[in-house]
Parts: structure tokens; sequence; C-alpha cells
């Protein structure tokens, strides 16, 4: 039987906001649904920052220092040698569709997409269409052509700065006063090059003035909560169509989001677990429903969806099918860290082990942050305490690790630079 593909993408969306990863917020009921009928990847790690790269990565099975796209709105093009995910599955019969607005930044996020539909044209601001608009083109696609065998990407922007959900959800998670004279938490809002644009746009029509950065937060909860309505208006569709016994279905985001700790507010740059840990749900109508604990990766997406759907992996994709833990086949460790790195705003690598988390500067960023960071994520789960000068045996382990895998992988592709330096800040410039 061939096995149809669905895979949605919630743009800047944390795994930690989501019921189905012990939220406490009533943010995603569709979703959280949607993960019981399905397997969470417990520990998923996006490991190249902000969009950009993380979608290159998601299509091609590559790291960023082989693939070439390093940064968000950088001079590197995809290359064509690179293996693609959307072209392997029209290829091999698919008819492809995207509902999404990638290519509009002249990268080839279109290629292999028989359908390629932008809503966005239509809005003055392309990333203001909310998931109505989205489904008002992607639900008429999949009604129109569930009967071959269709892969439907959709790309949602809901949770994506600026927060602004319908009036309606506003006051869904705050009952506050986001205006409170003592209220301090906004300050150093403005160090982000973007906070005084912001103050004078997207603020001003919230009611400026607002001093409480936890009314932000919960409007981006608020932003979660419309856009999983969204979702499950889709996988209503797809139900009602008879296709849920016959399609492969993915939930996962590119990228999460910082909110105001670290002095980051309300934007994805940080090599810290808000923007690095984001879902992964996968429900296969063949696999049991459950959870893995495996640290997994966006590397590892394009092989498990070619896996699960029965086709072969190129061999140049470096990630790992998860099928083999997916079907509970295997008590093997998948990998014992993941190596990320960020070259928009901030130039950085990092080593994420499952216990430990270790970030090194190739050049100081606009917060004046230390160049080596290590973070005990078990006792330390929120990175609040830097102990890379208590821990310098830890420290030291992990950024020779660390060093030696990016030279490694610099040799592999033949490379005499460190890509981070060789390509530089595309935004945040020092």
């Amino acid at each position: 039987m061939a096995m149809n593909l669905v895979m949605i993408v919630i743009d800047t969306l944390r795994a930690d906001h989501l019921g189905c990863y012990g939220y406490h917020r009533d943010t995603s009921p569709y979703i959280d649904d949607f993960a019981a009928q399905g397997i969470v990847c417990d520990t998923h790690i996006s490991p190249a920052i902000p969009t950009h790269p993380a979608f290159t990565t998601l299509n091609t099975g590559q790291y960023s220092i082989t693939h070439g796209i390093v940064a968000h709105n950088g001079r590197n093009l995809i290359p064509r040698s690179a293996p693609w995910l959307p072209s392997i599955l029209h290829q091999h019969g698919y008819t492809t569709c995207a509902v999404d607005n990638l290519s509009q930044w002249q990268l080839d996020f279109h290629r292999g997409y028989e359908f390629y539909i932008d809503p966005t044209q239509r809005n003055t601001l392309s990333l203001n269409a909310n998931n109505r608009q989205i489904n008002k083109r992607a639900l008429p696609w999949l009604k129109q052509h569930h009967c071959e065998k269709f892969c439907l990407f959709i790309h949602y922007w809901d949770p994506h700065t600026p927060y602004m959900p319908p009036r309606a959800y506003r006051n869904l998670f705050y009952n506050g006063d986001p205006h409170a004279s003592g209220n301090t938490t906004m300050e150093g809002f403005d160090r982000h090059p973007l906070g005084r644009t912001w103050r004078d746009t997207w603020l001003k029509q919230l009611g400026g003035g607002i001093t409480d950065a936890a009314y932000i937060e919960a409007l981006y909860d608020a932003s979660i909560r419309y856009c999983d309505e969204g979702v499950g208006m889709l996988l209503d569709t797809l139900d009602s169509l008879g296709r849920a016994s016959d399609t492969l279905v993915l939930l996962l985001a590119d990228h999460g989001e910082m909110m105001y700790r670290h002095g980051i507010f309300f934007d994805h740059h940080g090599l810290y677990e808000g923007n690095l840990h984001v879902p992964l749900i996968i429900r296969h109508p063949e696999l049991k429903p459950g959870r893995i604990t495996e640290l997994t990766a966006h590397v590892d997406v394009a092989p498990t969806i070619l896996d699960l759907l029965g086709l072969e992996i190129p061999e140049h994709m470096e990630g790992a099918s998860l099928k083999p833990w997916l079907a509970g086949g295997t008590a093997a460790t998948l990998r014992d860290y993941i190596v990320c790195q960020e070259c928009t705003w901030q130039m950085k690598w990092a080593m994420r082990t499952m216990t430990h988390k270790f970030i090194l500067a190739r050049q100081p960023d606009m917060y004046g942050t230390a160049t080596r960071e290590l973070y005990n994520l078990v006792n330390d789960p929120h990175e609040h305490n830097n102990i890379a000068e208590e821990d310098t045996e830890l420290a030291q382990t992990l950024e020779t690790q660390l060093e030696s895998w990016v030279s490694d992988q610099m040799a592999g592709n033949g490379l005499r630079e460190d890509p981070l330096i060789s390509h530089g800040l595309t935004l945040g410039k020092t």
C-alpha cells in the first residue's frame, strides 16, 4: 500500500510550550490529541538555526557545514548536488505540494514541488499569514488531490514574531496588568536591534507602554493555541477524507523562540534550549503510539520519512532513520551528542549531550555573553547558571570534542576555514 505524507512545520514553536511536552498552559489540545495517536520524540534538537539553515537541514538530511546554508538570509545557495526530499518524492511518483512562503528568499525551496502555493503574497507583511489563510489554500488542495499518492507540506507561522493572535485570544493566558509601572521585565528590550522598531510598530498596535514581558509570552502562547486549531482542522479534513489509514503525518518546528531570558527578547537566536528543543511528533498507521527518549535531530527527519515510505535513503544524507526506534525494534543509543550552530545574529557552535550543553562563540555577541558557556541540563534545564569556570575539566573535554567534530567535518567537505567565520553574520553585526 502506497503511503502518503503530510508534513506540518509550525515556525518558531518551542517544544516546552506544548501540553504533550509538559507545559502547564492549555496551548495545544489538538496537537496533544495527535501526539496521543503518534510517537513523541522527547529530545528533538534543531542543529542549525534559524529558518533557512533549519529548513535546508530538514530537506537534505545534512548538517549546515555540509549543505552550506549556515545563516538566515545568507549569501550561499542550496547546492544542486545535495539530496532534496521534495525532489526525491516527486521522482518516485508523489504529487507534491507546499503551502509556504520560503521561496521568496530565492533559495530554491520550491524545488521538487509540483504545486507551490504562497498565500502570503496577498499580505503586506508575509509573516502575518495566519493558519486560517494557510488552510484556505491547503484544505481545498487536499480534497482535490487526496486520491493521488501525495506529499503535502504545510508551513504555519502563527507563533512567529510579532505575536498577534485574534483579539479574542489575547487574554487567554494572561490576567495581569501589562502596563504596571513597577514591572521591570521589559528592561533590555531595546538592546535587540529590532527592539525600537518593534516598540513603534508591533507593541504600539498592542496599546504601547508594555512593561510586563509575561504579557508578550502569553501572546506567544495564545498564538500557539490559535495555530493549534488550524492543525486540528487540517487533521480532521485528512480523517474525513479517509486518508488517516494510509498517510504518514509529521508535526515539528524549524526552531523555537527565546522569551526574555539571557537578555534575548522574543526572537530565535542563542543556542539555548528555548531555540534548539523543538517538537517532533510522528503518526504512522502501522506504528504504535509512544515516546522515544533518544537524542534526535533535524538531520534525521528526511532519512526517517524516506525509510517509513519504503524509499531508499541517499548515501549523502548524514542523519539516521529513526524507524528502528519508532518501531521499538532496538534499544541501542542513537547518538551521544548533537552539534548545533548559528550565524545570523550571533556566531556560535554548541555541543548538546543528554545532560550538558557547551556553547562556544567565534566572536562576542551583542549582549556581552561569555564566549564559553557550560550548562548542566539536568540540574539547570533553563540554563541560568554558566558553570564553564567551575567545571573546567568537562568544559575543556566538550570543547575539544566540538572542535574535533568541526575540524573533521571541514576536512570531509574540503573547507579550509570554519564556515561561520568565512560566511560572517548576516544580521548581528558587532
